[in-house]
């Protein structure tokens, strides 16, 4: 006839009658504001956990943007320093073999006057010689000359046009 959860001799109605008192004690003692209340905190702490999070994830793509961008900078700067040092190798490079090719022309130059020099210190010394080698030799002569005869004729007429000149 009845069914269990309207006989109130079965357990089964006094379960949901308690069932009832409780949930009426509960909502008399406000716990669905309490659980709502601690949701919300519990929401407002997770959110504000996201909130954190999103501006780390924010400010961590900032500073991998930043990174890259100081990343181009220095391989840019780099490869700029590359470039200058390798420019300045090459003047370098030119300034020494140019340095080189004058020191070697000041070299041959030098190395041509000592040669001129020499060569004409040889000359000089071979004329001395010859002339000196002359000398000799017309003494040599000369002193035959003179010894074969007792008067040279080029001397007795060259004493006499001096003779003339002086009188």
């Amino acid at each position: 006839m009845f069914s269990p959860i309207y006989n109130p001799l079965d357990a089964h109605f006094w379960v949901n009658v308690a069932l009832v008192v409780f949930l009426i004690i509960l909502w008399r003692a406000k716990v669905p504001g309490m659980v709502t209340k601690a949701l919300d905190s519990a929401r407002s702490k997770v959110q504000g956990q996201l909130d954190e999070a999103m501006r780390l994830r924010e400010e961590a793509q900032a500073m991998l943007t930043q990174a890259h961008a100081q990343r181009l900078e220095t391989e840019r700067a780099a490869a700029e320093m590359l470039a200058a040092a390798e420019a300045d190798a090459a003047r370098m490079r030119t300034e020494a073999e140019r340095a080189l090719e004058d020191d070697i022309a000041r070299r041959r130059q030098l190395a041509e006057r000592k040669i001129a020099l020499a060569e004409a210190q040889a000359a000089a010394d071979v004329k001395a010689a010859a002339a000196e080698l002359a000398a000799q030799t017309a003494e040599t002569i000369l002193a035959a000359r003179i010894a074969g005869a007792v008067s040279d004729p080029l001397i007795d007429q060259g004493l006499a046009r001096l003779g003339e000149r002086f009188a």
